[in-house]
């Protein structure tokens, strides 16, 4: 899930060192079941009526593996579960980070989709590219805190204009040493209402909004050529996997055995969403 991923952990490292220990027991093993970490309440990827996108995945991926999907959940936003339950072994396998994600032992991917371009259909609005000299005379731009988005709006001159409208979203409450991010259904509901020109997010965080938009909108996929003035190269595109602890080694081939079974079922789920998928790379 993005924001699960490496490319969240890095900008809210100071948060993630804040955080409280938990009190729970670790979970026991049980060949019967997958215990799953999920994020209780961050939707469209995560909610604990099962509803998420991811939450979805990997029930389709318990069931491939004859196991019984058991959701462990959290109360905090996806970006705490490596720490908080997949390291203290209250739970098993978390569904939705980047592959080759440090922290943990990642299956292979299952699918890749990458960035995206939010825009209302009506606009004819065709950029693909960060390099598109007609994103510099845009008004506002929506992008999530912290996100390769976010740099490239900095790197092309957009953020100063931008930063008291994207703050604006979460009610002026900092991200500085917080977790505090815009909603993805907000910032979708921002281009349909003409109060942002473009969305810039994650595919999987804001395709269920685009798709269930009264206000017809459109969304293309940002391709991955985008390079900051100084040629540093700021990815844009990003395989999916599953996770597991590092050591973990027998559960993550099990994992890849059984996400071969799965994937007819994963691909239905994603395109069922209106997630983009591209070929994975790896």
């Amino acid at each position: 899930m993005s924001r699960l991923s490496i490319r969240s952990v890095c900008a809210f490292a100071a948060c993630l060192a804040s955080g409280a220990a938990f009190a729970e027991a670790p979970a026991q093993t049980n060949a019967q079941v997958l215990k799953i970490c999920a994020a209780k309440s961050q939707p469209p990827l995560s909610m604990e009526d099962g509803s998420g996108l991811e939450n979805k995945i990997a029930v389709a991926l318990a069931e491939a593996m004859g196991r019984r999907p058991d959701f462990v959940w959290s109360t905090k936003p996806a970006i705490y579960l490596v720490r908080d339950y997949l390291d203290k072994k209250l739970c098993d396998v978390i569904v939705g980070l980047d592959t080759g994600d440090p922290r943990v032992a990642t299956s292979k991917p299952y699918y890749r989709t990458g960035y995206v371009f939010v825009s209302r259909a009506d606009r004819q609005f065709d950029v693909k590219s960060w390099s598109d000299e007609r994103l510099k005379k845009l008004g506002h731009i929506a992008v999530a805190f912290g996100s390769p988005s976010e740099v490239m709006l900095k790197d092309i001159g957009q953020y100063e204009d931008n930063m008291a409208y994207l703050y604006s979203l979460v009610n002026f409450r900092s991200p500085r040493n917080q977790y505090t991010q815009i909603d993805p259904g907000r910032m979708v509901s921002e281009v349909g209402a003409g109060g942002a020109d473009v969305a810039v997010a994650f595919a999987p965080d804001v395709a269920r909004y685009v798709k269930a938009s009264t206000t017809p909108l459109r969304m293309t996929l940002i391709d991955d050529d985008a390079v900051k003035s100084n040629g540093e190269k700021v990815q844009q595109q990003f395989d999916q996997s599953v996770a597991v602890r590092r050591d973990d080694s027998a559960l993550l081939a099990e994992i890849d055995a059984a996400l071969t079974r799965a994937k007819p079922k994963i691909d239905d789920i994603l395109r069922a969403e209106g997630v983009p998928l591209l070929p994975p790379s790896k």
